[in-house]
Order: C-alpha cells, then structure tokens, then sequence
C-alpha cells in the first residue's frame, strides 16, 4: 500500500550553494547532510515529500531543459501560499525568474504559478493551489 510521496533525487555542482537556494530562499528544512564515499549528500523536506541532493567530489555541467518530445522530468514544483513573496525574495538575491507570477493554465489544480532556476539551472515552478 502506497504511504506517500517520499523524495526525488538530483545533482547538485555545489551542496552550500543548493542548500541556500532551497532552505535559506524557499523555506525547505535541512533534514541530513553527510560525507559519502564520492561526495556528499543532502535531505531536504519540502513538506510532502523530500529533495535528495548529490554532491559529487568532481565538476558537475548544469542542468539543460528538456525538450518537448523526449521524456525527463521538466521542473519541480513547490506550493505556496503567496508566490508574489517569493519571487520578490529571489529576485532580491540575484535569482533567475524565467516566468513572474501568472494565472495557471490548470486552474482546477493550481491558482497561479511562477517559474525560476535553481543554482544548477534546474527549473522551479513555484505554485498558489486552487481553492478547490
């Protein structure tokens, strides 16, 4: 029987600088970091479910966006109550917004949505729930 949504696991070219990004902008708590054999590791609990982030002991490229028509995961996607307020907040600290708040398209799902990158370009669509 399926419990819950438990973490997706990504790759991180700097673990200091991907913790600020989720924990210190987003508000994302800090669960384990640790030293593993090749790098280090890091949890990351957004509430619903957990980010786990790879630090490998070597250079890491940055994310590329995936094309339409290949399949991959396209972004991640966090809720929150006043994405106005976020996006303010990353904005102040130098942080890409590709797309400022706007109303969905899923509006049975999602209110309004805004989209931004990560440290490692990974695409974060920041999310206000429908009051459904």
């Amino acid at each position: 029987m399926l419990i819950g949504f438990e973490h997706v696991g990504m790759t991180s070219g700097n673990l200091d600088r991907t913790i600020d990004f989720y924990v210190g902008l987003l508000g994302l708590d800090l669960v384990l970091r640790k030293r593993q054999t090749r790098g280090e590791v890091a949890f990351l609990d957004a509430g619903g479910g957990m980010l786990e982030v790879i630090a490998p002991d070597r250079e890491v490229d940055l994310a590329r966006d995936v094309p339409e028509g290949v399949a991959g995961i396209r972004h991640l996607t966090l809720a929150y109550d006043d994405i106005d307020e976020v996006v303010t907040r990353l904005e102040a600290a130098g942080i890409e917004i590709i797309e400022r708040p706007r109303l969905a398209y899923n509006s049975e799902i999602l209110k309004r949505v805004a989209f931004c990158r990560d440290p490692d370009g990974i695409i974060v669509e920041l999310a206000e729930r429908s009051a459904n």
